[in-house]
């Protein structure tokens, strides 16, 4: 590893959160300047740095310095501190006035204005304000160097200095002396494990209580991360004592303790104790409480009179319904809170069409959402009808709680204004977004839930779909009976084969494809001659028609890899085509991309699709329909990331006219039954798998889905007796 010495001259581009920067270097005893980047916050100009890293040759901009630590110290010479002074970091300091100040005071001008700011006033065109404000600004920026410092005095990267200093201010280096564990609780980025190194640098006994009790908290943290809603007891204090490595005995009594203090929640279930953390305990209580409470009140009518309501309207109609279907639209008007599941195909689409129109009927006003803000489109597409992401019907703000919960205006002070609200792809929600959901259903009004109990369970904790039918509380129908037979209809029928284990029928050029790949790279080129040559031959656009999906990031067909090899075939650098580009990504005009996280300023949502049509010095603009073009600031683009390769699971929610899926022996862990059933039920006029068969056989053999720990079922099968779990 080298070595370079040097003052900042320029900062060319810097994260606000301080992840990363590029910045102009004047190194010591040689000409010119070097670009410098690094994951680190901005040095200040003028400031002198220590840097260790690589010379490294950027394809575009030539040779650079790509450091690896960074230390930086005040500037010492004269001309150093007028140009730190003057760049513009201190607030109230121009050139002109920073001219003046070291005029005045030489090179003691920085030790005036941190020990002496009064005397500021010497210098002409500095009162007592601007004084008090100059040496506010020095003294931000110097606590801020001292955290970088102080973290990399403990072999901790400076790169959360910035966000570290938001949070604490003043009080940071106390924190991460005297309780470190705060850090990986309240600092986003920052887990346990560098939290745990930051605590041993600092001198923190290994087998102190608090970093006992941080490992339980990020132990729980991983567990709900996976899925769960809880985990034994037994199971928490083994995975807690592997990470910190401290006897079993030793966690298992701090562990008791903290459910003692309740800082950690439990149930009893026969001779099994379940840990949750306390949020996600009253989540799945609350949301167990509040599905039985709300099936005690809304005004129903009597079955028959339902059935009847549900005839007129398909005479009206001119449409026969199935008997499941029947019965699925009069449950609308003879219960309170009904589940509707079934397959593609199943008429789901035409149910709710009906259920709308009964319930308007009858005068009651009818609420749509759904998970996403694609399957909120594709509902408002089916139905004709208004339809908005559940968030956006919560009215979420993007805050969130200290519990990490987030915030939503809809509550039960200020409830939804609805009769009846129906929300589709159930089973894509939380059991933290359920509980948001009901505690803003007003008394009296209908809950209808719509979904595929066999698709991927929700990315965050729990199964609520599956538990609310497994419970048998809930009123429910499956739809069974597959009526489209045309068209899409291979597609269809083979996601019913998977359903049901067999293997789908796979004809050359047709609808349902299989190519057979020798290896995995092998794989990940047809892939791009598929997108950028066979598919568009056929029709067939590769950025509009097409979406490539992956059961796994990390591995060359998964969606990291396809994503480069995409961009760089369907959408290569050109000197027309401006670029962002930072040490993970790589931006260009062009691109197609995926928003993150929910962004409720610029009405973007997590899951949604556009293109980028500008990269400056500001930022990118990216289109997202004809109506939206939304502006993103530099320290924004962390919610994007590229879209010509998603996760299966991200794709949940949408249709596409084709997929293509690789399915390969690296991907094993992930080849399940209900993935590669949720994967091809995104198609509408094609899927294209390619891998090895055997790796197919396995995802459709396999419906050893791995169990989330949660209570929902049984909390609700008890809701109609005295149930401890309901209490």
């Amino acid at each position: 590893m080298e070595t370079l010495e040097g003052t900042a001259q320029s900062v060319v581009f810097a994260a606000p959160e301080g992840g990363f920067t590029v910045f102009r270097l004047r190194p010591s005893g040689r000409r010119g300047l070097v670009t410098v980047t690094a994951n680190a916050p901005a040095p200040l100009v003028g400031q002198e740095i220590a840097l260790s890293g690589e010379w490294v040759q950027h394809p575009r901009f030539g040779e650079q310095f790509k450091a690896a630590t960074l230390r930086v110290s005040a500037p010492t010479s004269l001309a150093g501190i007028e140009r730190f002074l003057a760049s513009g970091a201190i607030a109230g300091v121009g050139e002109a006035m920073a001219h003046r100040l070291v005029q005045k005071f030489g090179k003691e001008t920085l030790e005036i204005i941190e020990k002496k700011p009064s005397r500021l006033t010497e210098v002409a065109g500095v009162g007592k304000k601007t004084a008090a404000k100059i040496h506010a600004s020095y003294m931000e920026k110097e606590e801020l160097r001292e955290i970088m410092l102080w973290l990399e005095m403990h072999g901790v990267s400076g790169a959360y200095a910035a966000r570290i200093f938001e949070t604490y201010s003043s009080f940071a280096i106390e924190v991460m002396e005297k309780h470190p564990y705060r850090l990986a609780r309240d600092i986003a980025g920052i887990g346990f494990l560098t939290a745990d190194a930051i605590a041993k640098s600092a001198g923190i006994a290994e087998d102190s209580k608090e970093r006992i009790e941080a490992g339980l908290g990020h132990a729980l943290l991983t567990v709900s991360q996976q899925g769960h809603c809880c985990i034994p007891a037994p199971a928490l204090t083994e995975r807690a004592a592997k990470l910190l490595g401290t006897p079993t005995e030793e966690v298992r009594e701090v562990l008791k303790e903290a459910l003692a203090a309740e800082r950690l929640a439990f149930e009893e279930v026969g001779a099994e104790t379940l840990i949750y953390p306390p949020w996600l305990y009253r989540a799945e209580k609350r949301t167990a409480q509040m599905l039985f409470f709300l099936q005690q009140k809304a005004a129903v009518l009597p079955a028959e009179r339902a059935a009847a309501i549900v005839a007129d309207w398909e005479r009206a109609a001119g449409i026969t319904l199935a008997a499941e279907q029947q019965q699925a639209v009069a449950a609308v008007l003879d219960h309170a809170v009904f589940v509707l599941t079934g397959g593609p195909g199943t008429g789901k689409t035409t149910v709710v069409r009906g259920m709308i129109a009964v319930l308007e009927s009858q005068g009651l006003s009818v609420l749509l959402g759904a998970p996403t803000g694609r399957a909120a489109k594709r509902l408002a597409e089916a139905t004709g009808r208004k339809a908005e992401t559940v968030h956006r019907l919560l009215g979420a703000q993007g805050g969130i709680e200290a519990d990490g919960s987030p915030v939503f205006e809809k509550d039960a002070d200020d409830p939804l204004d609805a009769d009846a609200i129906i929300l589709d792809e159930v089973s894509m929600m939380d059991i933290v977004l359920m509980e948001h959901f009901l505690e803003a259903v007003p008394e009296g009004a209908r809950v209808i839930l719509v979904g595929d109990v066999d698709q991927l369970p929700a990315v965050g904790p729990g199964a609520v779909l599956k538990d609310i039918l497994r419970s048998g509380a809930v009123p429910s129908v499956r739809l069974k009976e597959v009526f489209r037979q045309s068209g899409e209809g291979t597609i269809v029928l083979n996601a019913h084969a998977i359903n049901r284990g067999r293997m789908p029928q796979f004809a050359v050029g047709g609808d349902f494809e299989f190519l057979e790949m020798p290896d995995e790279e092998t794989a990940a080129r047809r892939i791009v001659a598929l997108c950028r040559e066979e598919l568009p031959r056929e029709g067939f656009s590769a950025l509009d028609a097409v979406q490539v999906l992956s059961p796994m990031h990390r591995t060359p067909c998964g969606v990291d890899n396809l994503n480069r090899l995409l961009q760089a075939a369907l959408n290569p650098p050109a000197p027309e085509k401006a670029e962002f580009r930072n040490s993970t990504l790589t931006l260009r005009v062009g691109d197609k991309v995926m928003q993150t996280k929910n962004d409720y300023t610029k009405g973007v949502f997590n899951g949604d699709i556009g293109f980028i049509r500008e990269v400056s010095a500001d930022g990118v603009k990216v289109r997202y329909s004809d109506e939206l073009t939304a502006d993103y600031e530099p320290n924004e683009l962390m919610m994007l990331t590229l879209a010509y390769a998603m996760s299966v699971h991200k794709s949940q929610g949408s249709e596409y006219p084709v997929i293509v899926l690789p399915l390969v022996a690296a991907h094993h862990i992930m080849l399940q039954r209900n993935l590669l059933y949720t994967a091809v039920t995104r198609a509408k006029k094609k899927v294209v798998l390619l891998g090895s068969k055997a790796a197919v056989f396995t995802a459709v053999s396999n419906d050893r889905t791995r169990r989330r720990y949660t209570l929902l079922a049984e909390r609700l099968a008890g809701a109609g007796g005295e149930s401890p779990l309901l209490s």
